[in-house]
């Protein structure tokens, strides 16, 4: 049986951006939310709760902009250029927090400066991927196998709502995790904090979701055509049921359920996503096999991510147990 390697690696590159929005998010998250954590204290707590993590965190990234530059060079050469300016803006911003992570602790005269970095840098990464995920769904133009807009063409109403609606998710899960990770006057802000971006979360998500299918015909046939809601109604049902467990988690002062739930909202609509674009990977105008490369190269590079991702997902899982527990302002575990 002959394997369909545009379709295995389109599925590989969609695990490692969704296990980077949901690794990533959290941390980024905690950024958000640093400015509304007035004591140097608890900023402290904070920024220790994720310091072990983020840089691999980030490692999903590198996988998912890589693979998509090395496997399905037509998407690459096609989204770039459409979203040059979002994109750069999320890695400066990338770069402003991770300098800041390595200098903040080194100062006591600038540390306000580094503390700025390290929530703007936040806000702004998470600001411009949502962005760039909102042009790709309103859709690329493309000709000649090349992007055929203008520079301006990311930047719409639409592209706005979800950038918005991204700051506000990724704050829901950077508090979710401050509420797992964190003790005392942390996690009961935490516990507010995540409140409030969990109704603004969901009723972002419903906003989105609705103005989604009137943005392309396929959009509105797999969402809204019959019979096809019956196949896709289960996923705003699943969104419903999870928001449920989270707000009542919340309620209840859970600590591990309402962080899961958030990560189970996002991992819906990433699902939401997938039924949305399939088969395209520049929807509706490059499919996963006119943009993938020669079998021959899927082939060779799907042998090195095959040795790759073992290691990565266990080293993942590696760091996350050893740094389990909760977190002290000095950046202790217990």
């Amino acid at each position: 049986m002959e394997l369909d390697l545009p379709f295995i690696w389109a599925a590989l590159i969609a695990f490692a951006v969704l296990a980077y929005v949901l690794l990533d998010g959290f941390d980024l998250g905690v950024g958000i939310l640093f400015p509304f954590m007035p004591e140097e204290k608890h900023r402290d707590e904070m920024m220790n709760s994720v310091a072990p993590v983020w840089d691999g965190n980030e490692t999903w990234l590198v996988l998912g902009g890589g693979g998509l530059f090395a496997v399905f060079p037509l998407a690459y050469s096609v989204i770039m250029p459409a979203l040059y300016a979002p994109l750069i803006a999320m890695l400066l911003g990338l770069i402003f927090r991770g300098v800041a992570f390595e200098f903040r602790f080194k100062t006591v005269r600038g540390r306000f400066l580094w503390d700025w970095a390290f929530a703007g840098g936040s806000t702004l990464a998470a600001f411009a991927q949502g962005i760039a995920l909102g042009a790709l769904v309103q859709g690329i133009p493309v000709a000649n196998r090349a992007y055929a807009g203008g520079w301006w063409d990311w930047l719409t109403p639409f592209s706005l709502l979800t950038g918005v609606a991204l700051v506000v998710g990724y704050a829901l899960l950077g508090a979710t995790w401050l509420v797992y990770k964190a003790e005392g006057a942390v996690q009961a802000r935490a516990y507010r904090y995540a409140t409030f971006a969990a109704v603004a979360t969901v009723a972002l998500i419903g906003a989105v979701s609705l103005w989604t299918p009137f943005l392309r015909d396929l959009f509105m046939k797999r969402w809204l055509a019959w019979p096809q809601i019956l196949y896709t109604a289960p996923v705003p049902l699943l969104v419903a049921g999870t928001a449920f467990v989270l707000l009542k988690g919340l309620r209840e002062k859970r600590e591990l359920s309402p962080f899961l739930a958030s990560l189970m909202l996002f991992a819906l609509c990433f699902a939401g996503l997938g039924i949305s674009f399939y088969p395209y990977i520049v929807p509706t105008s490059v499919t996963i096999w006119d943009a993938a490369g020669p079998d021959i190269s899927l082939g060779f590079l799907l042998v090195g991510a095959v040795v790759l991702l073992p290691l990565v997902l266990a080293y993942t899982a590696y760091s996350y147990w050893v740094f389990r527990g909760k977190v002290n302002a000095k950046g202790g575990y217990h």
